[in-house]
């Protein structure tokens, strides 16, 4: 097998296993991996537009989120409000539940995260980091990955 082959079939399988796992830990409070990062979008960037928040999402990029945003106003964790300046435009922000929610999403990611950081103990993960965001750069979860960090960098601390 060559390098690049083994190199992709190791990304696909870490990225696999790690949504298993995140699968696992969010089923306990009934959210799925992308309902968890759109609530954490808006928790950690909100109030957002629906297309500011499709612009961040990298589990679902390319398509409008509006069935994960239904999905969180139904479970009654998302609210839609419109803006003070144009009716037109929405803007979405966490209801209190949402915002507890939200809390115990940031807990449940900092469990895998730990799992994470103990798989790279040793490693030189900032070069593999680098690696990755080279190799995504011009794609669409790449892209959406740049957003959101370049949305964190602009958030006073």
């Amino acid at each position: 097998m060559r390098t690049a082959e083994q190199l992709r079939y190791l990304i696909l399988a870490a990225q696999r296993e790690g949504n298993r796992q995140l699968t696992v830990l969010l089923s306990a409070i009934g959210l799925t991996p992308a309902q968890s990062e759109a609530l954490r979008i808006i928790a950690d960037h909100g109030p957002l537009a629906l297309r500011e928040l499709g612009d961040m999402l990298v589990c679902d990029t390319g398509t409008n989120p509006s069935r994960i945003v239904d999905r969180l106003v139904a479970a009654g964790l998302v609210e839609r409000a419109s803006s003070e300046h144009d009716r037109r435009q929405v803007k979405l922000t966490l209801t209190p539940t949402g915002q507890d929610k939200a809390l115990r999403v940031a807990e449940i990611e900092n469990q895998l995260y730990d799992l994470l950081d103990d798989a790279t103990a040793g490693t030189d993960v900032d070069a593999f980091i680098a690696f990755l965001h080279g190799f995504t750069r011009q794609s669409p979860a790449g892209t959406a990955l740049a957003n959101r960090l370049a949305a964190e960098k602009k958030q006073p601390d």
